[in-house]
């Protein structure tokens, strides 16, 4: 198949051709005449099962015939036996090994790292591992390394580094890891290989050799008799003094190559063209190839670059779409693929962003067409992931009405019956019961409580009991112990009371991912101890994390979702290359909580700026294609982007080249953009036609109108109209939290029910026992309705700071009159108005002189005069009332005074006399007047209720706020009266 070369056999492939073609037309045209067995006798090494795939597809296109025996890299070892290597262990095994040795460090020692960063630190130390081994390092370079750490962190490094030895060492009962295994196995390759070649041919193509293992394969692939290795995205126009500085850099997209050829003994020149494809543009790879010459020869530009010629032609395929928006972005590549789809052409989008990946198979969904991702989707954020990560978090600790509702209305959950919606009837009942209840944490008496006058119900419930009696076991127990009690609640939930099995919950492709999942878990249990509940909750999140869902419908086969990788296997005759932002791509650098730069160069290892070469040559090779979109967003989601450092040199390189027509190439490709943008506006803004609402004020018919009021919603009446309309005219009332917080409503209450339980008594002569008295009260009040210690604790302390003002004004209310014992209910009845005004005393006092007192206490401070003068006439209308005899078993006399009692920070008393008073402004007759003019006024079909209408603060939050679509208007827009009904 090949003619005898004197050195290794190299070829190379332009960036642009369409690799898997040229190389399956490259074979097919080298084995030209011979007999049919001849192609079967090559064997052709790849880099990734997808170029596999498509290369065994252009093989089959033209009918049926003898193929090439196709191999992974990865599978050097198919058929090679070595009975004395060790395979491998399961990855999820190593990782659980791995964890516990980081655990027990981190017991013994816990300023190492928290508890919670025990999977991730095995993850690292892996990939460490596997590096070294892949690399040929000897750990004994890590050690010997002269650092000079005055912060300890590397003697920490050498810490976690020592619990790896055995792996590092191979020793016994520790197997090797994957790219020690396939080290072994690529060097053993290569003796038998030296000592016996094989005489078929033996081809590697579509490695960069960005790998050590992979690079000594491919150095004993080419230099097999008839082994060659094929390079894919060659530059050939380079020049001879580029490439020999390449060897000081990594971040060039050739740099992998210089390496390589240093390695093989040959210089770019050595390298043979495979042939069998033609660039689309070939003006357009010296552009480029310019544009991404390494940083420090960069000048080059003013020389070189006028000699470029055909700058305009040469980019005439290419489009600039930089979108104000990720989502702006997302739509404009989604139409752009819609168009290709008309068009009747391929066309693949390759980005390394994921979430840029998702929003535009989203947008395709409109139209209908599924690309073929090659990512598929994470199996942590499929419905069975979310659903088994639900539960995990919740073994060993007390659930929540929360987490119990959003178990219940999880689809999965009641899946396995044909009927599903009495469950989800049920459990509206339910959480309706729970927020009456305020049930932090609802648990079985209470499930039964709630259950227990209805036998559907109480089926129901039981079966909601014993999935939450399975989830309440704490401690430290063995792995294989969590992965059951997941497993079996995961199954529980799923079938429903009535059913078996396990309903939808293993159903479809992710179903059917985290069952393989949940599956490896099990077997590999025994490799990972015992752990604590929340570390179990992380583990599962680690595992489903590194999980994928490939949906099993047939995608559209012209649209193609890739990642950089796969610019090395296009075919596309449109390419899109998305989120070019810095970042993005090229992506930054994981953090290397082992090793900083210098410490891996000086032992041997990748550098970071590896990863930044690789991305650029899968930029220069997919820029290359016949025809090209270049996205970018100019925001994210918080501030500005910068470009990607490519997109920009190539920019900033045509801006410059004016004696070529550079800049106007640039503009025409951004007007061709913009175009494009324009559309994804437009299609945005059909979904964004909602207007902005108006101020309401809406007027119902007078008999929807409420008939009666309590003195307490009075104030709301004359600050927020609207809400007395949404709550008393349309019924809407607030849901009480499903999590009750312990608010300042609460407080009020709990202080209320004190002191009333305190006066009742009787205030004792003796200061200390009045005192001891009152903070035992405090305690048994507080303990019945306050679930929360540390609420408990502070409520109590801040009543102790307040009790001594409380019980020196006490004393004198005493000497001034006797309280009514409890609350007080009254209702009033307003002639002539047909309105009933209702309310409840905290406190009425009957003074000595005959007169009342009334009296409120407030958690906070007290309003001042001028609020209670205009808004907050809650006492007022008391003392209207009671003068009336509105109040149970209180005779009707004149009020004297109204005080509010104030114990919060700063304990006050706001008393206001009504009958000893130089103005009108406080006398029940005028507050009477006052109210009947205010009904009045509401009992016009004229008068609306006006949403906000004098808020205290603008900052204030109203119940019914979303109701009136506040935001859409603010405090300062007249109000659209309206009538409705």
């Amino acid at each position: 198949m090949f003619e005898p070369a004197p050195g290794p056999r190299v070829f190379a492939v332009p960036p642009g051709v369409d690799f898997p073609r040229a190389v399956a037309d490259g074979v097919l045209a080298r084995t030209a005449g011979q007999p049919p067995e001849a192609l079967a006798r090559i064997t052709i090494y790849l880099n990734t099962r997808r170029m596999e795939r498509r290369l065994h597809a252009i093989l089959t296109e033209s009918g049926a015939r003898l193929l090439p025996r196709l191999r992974l890299v990865t599978e050097i070892g198919r058929d090679l036996a070595m009975p004395g290597l060790r395979p491998p262990p399961p990855p999820l095994r190593r990782r659980l090994e791995l964890a516990q040795l980081v655990a027990r460090l981190i017991e013994r020692d816990p300023s190492l790292a928290p508890r919670a960063a025990i999977y991730d630190l095995a993850d690292s130390l892996a990939a460490l591992i596997d590096e070294m081994q892949g690399e040929g390092v000897d750990p004994a370079a890590i050690r010997n390394l002269g650092v000079t750490d005055l912060s300890g962190h590397w003697e920490r490094s050498l810490t976690f580094l020592g619990i790896v030895q055995d792996y590092i060492d191979g020793s016994p009962g520790m197997a090797s890891g994957p790219e020690a295994h396939q080290r072994a196995l690529v060097e053993e390759q290569r003796r038998r290989w030296g000592e016996t070649p094989p005489v078929h041919p033996v081809i590697l193509a579509g490695s960069t050799g960005s790998r050590g293992t992979t690079a000594l394969l491919m150095q004993a692939v080419a230099g097999l008799p008839q082994g060659a290795v094929i390079l894919p995205g060659f530059d050939r126009d380079l020049p001879d003094a580029i490439w020999a500085s390449l060897s000081d850099t990594e971040d060039h997209p050739q740099a992998r190559f210089a390496r390589l050829l240093d390695m093989l003994k040959i210089g770019p020149r050595d390298v043979t063209d495979w042939g069998c494809g033609a660039t689309p543009s070939p003006a357009r790879n010296r552009l480029v190839s310019l544009a991404l010459r390494p940083a420090p020869v960069t000048d080059q530009w003013l020389s070189d670059g006028p000699a470029l010629t055909d700058l305009p032609a040469s980019v005439a395929d290419m489009t600039l779409a930089e979108a104000p928006t990720p989502r702006i972005e997302a739509l404009t590549i989604s139409l752009r693929l819609r168009r290709a789809v008309e068009d009747g052409v391929t066309a693949a989008l390759i980005t390394p962003d994921r979430v840029l990946a998702r929003q535009v198979t989203a947008a395709l969904d409109r139209w209908g067409i599924e690309p073929d991702d090659s990512a598929g989707r994470p199996l942590d954020l499929s419905a069975p992931g979310r659903f088994l990560r639900h539960i995990a978090s919740l073994i060993g600790r007390a659930m929540g009405s929360e987490q119990l509702l959003e178990l219940l209305k999880h689809p999965l959950t009641h899946s396995g019956a044909a009927n599903r919606g009495p469950h989800l009837i049920r459990t509206r009942e339910l959480e309706l019961f729970l927020r009456r209840a305020a049930a932090p944490h609802p648990h079985a008496g209470l499930l039964d409580h709630w259950a227990e006058e209805d036998p559907v119900r109480q089926e129901w419930a039981g079966w909601i009991s014993a999935v939450i009696a399975g989830l309440d076991r704490t401690g430290v127990r063995p792995l294989s112990d969590h992965v059951r009690t997941l497993r079996d609640r995961a199954e529980m939930l799923a079938a429903g009371p009535e059913g078996s099995g396990s309903g939808a919950l293993w159903e479809k492709a992710a179903g059917e991912a985290a069952l393989a999942a949940m599956e490896e878990l099990a077997t590999e249990a025994g490799h990972g101890g015992a752990m604590a509940p929340a570390d179990f909750a992380a583990l599962l999140d680690a595992v489903l994390r590194g999980g994928e869902v490939r949906d099993p419908v047939r995608p559209h086969p012209q649209v193609m979702i890739w990642g950089t990788l796969e610019a090395r296997v296009q075919g596309a005759d449109l390419v899109i290359l998305g989120g070019l932002n810095d970042g993005t791509w090229p992506d930054l650098p994981p953090p290397d909580p082992w090793l900083n730069r210098q410490m891996r160069a000086e032992a041997g290892m990748l550098l970071p700026d590896r990863r930044i070469g690789l991305s650029a040559h899968d930029f220069q090779q997919a820029i290359a294609a016949r025809e090209v979109l270049l996205t970018r967003s100019l925001r994210d989601d918080e501030a500005e982007t910068v470009p990607s450092r490519w997109l920009n040199r190539l920019t900033n390189l045509m801006a410059g080249l004016s004696g070529n027509g550079g800049p106007e190439a640039l503009s025409a490709m951004r007007d061709r953009g913009a175009g494009w943008i324009d559309h994804a506006q437009a299609l945005d803004r059909d979904y964004v036609t909602v207007p902005a609402e108006n101020r309401p004020s809406p007027r119902p018919p007078l008999a929807d109108r409420p008939r009666q009021i309590s003195v307490t919603r009075i104030q709301t009446l004359i600050r927020d109209p609207y809400a007395i309309y949404a709550r008393e005219v349309l019924g809407l009332k607030p849901l009480d939290p499903l999590r009750p917080e312990p608010g300042a409503a609460l407080r009020g209450t709990i202080l209320h029910r004190v002191l009333e339980r305190f006066v009742a008594e009787g205030v004792a002569a003796d200061r200390g026992l009045a005192r001891t008295r009152l903070m035992e009260i405090a305690d048994l009040c507080l303990d019945e309705a306050v679930p929360w210690p540390v609420d408990r604790k502070l409520w109590k302390a801040r009543l102790a700071r307040a009790a001594d003002r409380f019980l020196d004004g006490e004393d004198q209310r005493q000497a001034e009159g006797t309280p009514y014992p409890n609350e007080r209910r009254g209702a009033l009845k307003l002639s002539g108005l047909d309105f009933t005004l209702t309310g409840t005393a905290d406190r009425i006092d009957l003074l000595h002189n005959g007169r009342l007192a009334i009296y409120d206490y407030k958690t906070g401070s007290p309003p001042t005069r001028d609020q209670v003068r205009h808004f907050d006439k809650q006492l007022l209308l008391e003392a209207v009332m009671a003068e009336a005899g509105a109040f149970e078993a209180v005779p009707p006399a004149t009020v004297e005074k109204i005080a509010y009692i104030g114990l919060g920070t700063t304990p006050k008393v706001e008393s206001i006399p009504l009958t000893q008073t130089d103005t009108d402004d406080f006398r029940t007759e005028t507050i009477l007047d006052e109210l009947r003019r205010l009904l009045t006024a509401y009992g016009a079909r004229s008068r609306g209720y006006t949403a906000r209408r004098a808020m205290m603060r603008m900052r204030f939050e109203g119940d019914y706020d979303h109701l009136a679509r506040f935001g859409e208007w603010d405090d300062s827009d007249p109000a659209m009266p309206e009538d409705v009904g």
